[in-house]
């Protein structure tokens, strides 16, 4: 804290270090994670959450749950979201909350991934995991009341890498591209080549040598094939990519490799919007009532309804 100018308001997450010791370790922790009780008794009462099941990209059955507004009845757009978690950690309470909020503000169902996790499935079984939920959202739009012409992916860490991945992927493989991205402190290059990777090494909540960890265990074959599927930076071309919502934390060893993918979408003529917090730290928004997350996520709604409305 003292080392880093992280705003009080996030105290005590602004001491967290995450426990991955190992990879064994990041999985375990992982697993106790999700589904949590209020998906398994669906006891919300402003959304309904139903689970799913489709086919991946090598057979394997692969979950979704269902965020559903009530009240929502008619025909309405739809996000993709996945979770953050470094590719090892299931998705986590704070997650359900945002994507809630976002559901309810933004007047939108939300299509929650359970994509598969390192060290157990590296690369590229997350990114195909991911690219399929997208097309069954596509493929069931109607049965899901979904507008079609407005579905969105939206991730944070790891799960903007993935979001990021999935427009290379659908634009590559000529399918359906979603509407719009939403990138929320992503990671972006596993290359790590950046200033903040060198200045971060000890930030709390994550941090360069965490980073470290994660690409050992998510990429062990660094000349497998489609790298750029994982380190989204890696692509051979940005161009035909969607517009993007981008934001970065400060004090966060991934806000560098954030801003050089922002600018390689714009140097494509990919319309961006590039928001960088200030006095924050990776994962910053678990802090719900921060002064500093509440204005952020006001932000992030705002571009979802502009973008879903037009």
């Amino acid at each position: 804290m003292a080392k880093y100018k992280i705003n009080q308001e996030f105290f005590p997450f602004s001491l967290f270090a995450p426990p991955i010791q190992s990879a064994k370790m990041a999985g375990w922790m992982g697993s106790k994670m999700w589904p949590p009780r209020w998906v398994r008794k669906n006891r919300d009462h402003e959304v309904s959450v139903t689970r799913e099941t489709l086919k991946s990209y090598d057979g394997a059955d692969i979950s979704v749950f269902v965020i559903d507004p009530y009240g929502l009845e008619e025909s309405a757009p739809a996000l993709v979201y996945y979770h953050g978690g470094g590719f090892f950690f299931e998705g986590a309470w704070y997650h359900y909350k945002l994507v809630k909020q976002y559901a309810l503000e933004a007047e939108c169902r939300i299509i929650f991934v359970q994509y598969r996790l390192a060290p157990k499935h590296p690369h590229p079984t997350p990114a195909e995991d991911c690219y399929a939920a997208l097309r069954w959202t596509f493929e069931n739009a109607e049965r899901l009341r979904i507008q079609k012409e407005k579905i969105a992916v939206g991730g944070d860490s790891a799960g903007g890498a993935l979001a990021a991945a999935v427009c290379q992927m659908a634009r590559d493989r000529g399918t359906d591209l979603p509407l719009f991205q939403l990138l929320i402190y992503p990671v972006t290059d596993r290359r790590m080549c950046y200033d903040s990777c060198r200045n971060y090494t000890h930030t709390p909540m994550w941090n360069a040598r965490l980073s470290v960890k994660m690409w050992q265990g998510y990429t062990p074959d660094p000349n497998a094939p489609d790298m750029a599927y994982a380190s989204p930076m890696e692509a051979a071309s940005f161009e035909g990519l969607p517009t993007a919502y981008l934001e970065t934390a400060e004090f966060d060893c991934l806000h560098d490799e954030g801003i050089a993918y922002a600018h390689a979408l714009q140097n494509a003529g990919v319309s961006v919007l590039l928001k960088e917090t200030k006095g924050t730290m990776h994962g910053f928004d678990i802090v719900a009532n921060a002064p500093t997350t509440k204005a952020i996520v006001k932000e992030r709604i705002a571009f979802l309804k502009e973008h879903f409305q037009n």
